[in-house]
C-alpha cells in the first residue's frame, strides 16, 4: 500500500489541530481561535477553510471512518491482483492497517467516542454506514482465514478486536509504553490471539 509523503495542506493541518484540540478539551472547549492559532492563523480565518467548528467535525469523523473503509478495500483489491496472497496474510495487513490508525491517530479515536452524537443525523448515519461495510469487510476475511468459525461470532470477534485495538488513548501517558514498533508488534499479537480463541 502506498503512503503519502508530500505535506499536509492547510486543510488537512487545520484539521489535524481541530483533532488534538477537541479530544483533549472536547468540543466545546475549544473556540475557533484556538484552532487558527495553532496553525498560525486568524480564526476568522479559518472560514475560508471551513465554515464552522461542526463541519470540522463532520469531515473528521466521517472523513477516517472513509479512510479505515477504503485501505481495508485497497488491501483486499491488492491481494486479489497479487496471486500470491493468502487469507492469513491479508488478516494481518488489514490488522496492521487498523494498528497504523489506532497508533497515529489516536485523538480521533477520543472523538469518536465522545462526540459522534454532536454530527447531524446524515453525518452520523454516514459513519455509521461506512462503519458497518467497514466490519463486513473485515468478517470476510476473517472467516475465509477460519471457515468454521460462525458468521454471528466472526462478527462480535472482529468488534472486540476493533475494541481492543481502538482502547491506544488509553494505554497510559506519551512515555509510558514500550515504542512504537514494539506496542504495535504487542497489539498484533493480541488481535491474532483473540481470532485464534475464538476460531477454537
Amino acid at each position: 500500500m502506498t503512503t503519502r509523503t508530500d505535506a499536509p495542506t492547510r486543510r488537512e493541518q487545520i484539521l489535524r489541530e481541530a483533532a488534538r484540540l477537541f479530544a483533549e478539551r472536547g468540543f466545546h472547549g475549544v473556540g475557533v481561535d484556538e484552532i487558527g492559532a495553532a496553525v498560525g492563523i486568524s480564526g476568522p480565518g479559518l472560514y475560508r477553510h471551513f465554515p464552522g467548528k461542526d463541519a470540522m467535525l463532520a469531515e473528521l469523523l466521517v472523513g477516517i471512518s472513509e479512510r479505515l473503509l477504503a485501505g481495508g478495500q485497497l488491501r483486499v483489491a491488492e491481494d486479489a491482483t497479487s496471486g500470491d496472497g493468502s487469507p492469513e496474510a491479508l488478516l494481518d495487513a488489514l490488522i496492521e492497517g487498523h494498528i497504523d490508525f489506532a497508533l497515529d491517530d489516536r485523538p480521533l479515536i477520543t472523538l469518536h467516542d465522545r462526540e459522534l452524537d454532536r454530527l447531524r443525523d446524515t453525518d452520523r448515519k454516514r459513519v455509521r454506514r461506512l462503519q458497518r461495510q467497514y466490519v463486513e469487510l473485515w468478517v470476510e476475511v476473517v472467516r475465509a482465514r477460519y471457515p468454521l468459525l460462525p458468521e454471528t461470532e466472526a462478527r462480535a470477534t472482529v468488534h472486540a478486536v476493533f475494541g481492543l485495538l481502538n482502547s491506544t488513548p488509553h494505554l497510559g501517558r506519551p512515555g509510558a509504553l514500550p515504542g512504537r514498533t514494539a506496542t504495535a508488534e504487542l497489539l498484533h499479537r493480541l488481535a491474532r490471539g483473540a481470532f485464534e480463541a475464538a476460531a477454537s
